[in-house]
């Protein structure tokens, strides 16, 4: 490891959202923004609803993981589309 390892920031900024700053007291205004992005989370389609059933899932391969997913996506997409989805 080289000194300009260590100075080089670990992650970059992306997009223009500074983000809440860590303060002593607590921030009402940030409370309600994060409540505000929470609800908007869960009114996505997929905000309550999984694809994968639960579980710990161990897979010999990446591709063997990827193969689990796409079935279970093309399973829930076919449940949407027939109208019988758990919503």
């Amino acid at each position: 490891m080289t000194d300009r390892d260590i100075d080089e920031p670990m992650q970059r900024m992306v997009g223009r959202s500074a983000g809440n700053r860590i303060t002593f007291s607590a921030s009402g205004v940030a409370l309600a923004q994060g409540a505000r992005w929470n609800d908007a989370m869960h009114r996505l389609p997929t905000g309550e609803v999984h694809c994968i059933p639960r579980g710990v899932y161990r897979y010999p391969s990446h591709e063997a993981a990827d193969r689990h997913l796409s079935q279970c996506l093309a399973a829930r997409m076919a449940e949407i589309a027939r109208g019988t989805d758990r919503d």
